[in-house]
């Protein structure tokens, strides 16, 4: 597997943000839309195999299909442009403004939540026949979740905020380590590897994720879960994608940024102590041979 050090990786990272930033509004909006059909598709997939095979290990292991395609066809996610996108303001690539970050936010915001809904329709018409019959047990089961993830959490108060806001800081610290670690390889297998572990990690542990949730629970409104639009934004929608925002941009990209994009500078070893380095063969440091 041919790999990227993290020097050129920050740089495509930084690269990657410009381009999104200045694409245009209808290519912006085509491939946000398609980026969350594909990711929202995958996770009624999911939870199908999870209620089919009663093992939620079984869902977190298929979820990440839909990662791969959408991330494979050059579509684009919210939790990844969070990421992407300020660094080319970061980086202050002319042309780039804080406004040109927030554009592309809303843009690829609206997108994702036309694509997610459009599957909530289309997965709600297949779990009930047409809305003719009762929810299906995936149906019954897409229901459940929208009800403990907003339900769930006002029923903590400020305890339950807190809660939702920290598993979507976890989320897409895991998301855009797989965004990320797409980029360090090269090849398909290698960029299908490292996005792979992240994305089954965070659908495992039960992380939030705005686009995610935009199909769970519009899905769970028209199957009959007992919550509101209302409870879904306040109690879900909201504090997750603030969560998503500062997990992804601190844990990752501003990380990644401050180590090996902007480094500090370097210990410069005593001028004698280098003459004397340069009379003794030495072996060549491990990474300089990779």
């Amino acid at each position: 597997m041919s790999y990227v050090k993290p020097s050129d990786l920050v740089t495509s990272l930084v690269d990657a943000g410009e381009a999104k930033i200045f694409m245009s509004t209808r290519d912006t909006l085509l491939r946000a839309y398609m980026a969350g059909a594909l990711l929202t598709l995958a996770a009624a997939f999911a939870i199908s195999m999870s209620v089919q095979t009663g093992s939620p290990l079984i869902g977190a292991l298929l979820f990440p299909v839909g990662f791969i395609m959408l991330y494979l066809l050059g579509y684009d996610l919210l939790t990844g442009v969070f990421v992407l996108a300020p660094l080319a303001w970061l980086d202050r690539r002319p042309g780039v403004t804080g406004r040109g970050v927030l554009r592309n936010w809303g843009l690829v915001f609206l997108g994702n939540f036309g694509g997610a809904l459009t599957v909530a329709v289309l997965m709600s018409i297949v779990f009930t026949y047409g809305f003719s019959t009762e929810p299906d047990a995936v149906g019954v089961a897409l229901g459940h979740i929208g009800e403990g993830r907003t339900l769930g959490y006002a029923e903590h108060g400020a305890a339950g905020m807190l809660t939702l806001f920290v598993r979507g800081l976890l989320c897409n610290w895991m998301v855009s380590t797989g965004v990320v670690g797409a980029m360090v390889a090269k090849d398909v297998p290698g960029k299908v590897i490292a996005m792979w572990m992240p994305i089954m990690l965070f659908f495992a542990m039960g992380f939030e994720h705005s686009v995610v949730n935009m199909f769970l629970f519009p899905t769970g409104l028209m199957l009959g879960g007992q919550f509101t639009v209302m409870d879904y934004l306040v109690w879900n929608e909201i504090p997750t994608v603030l969560g998503n925002l500062v997990g992804g941009l601190t844990f990752t990209g501003l990380v990644l940024y401050a180590t090996h994009g902007r480094t500090g500078a370097s210990r410069r070893a005593p001028e004698g102590a280098a003459r004397a380095s340069t009379d003794v063969p030495r072996e060549e440091p491990v990474d300089q041979l990779v």
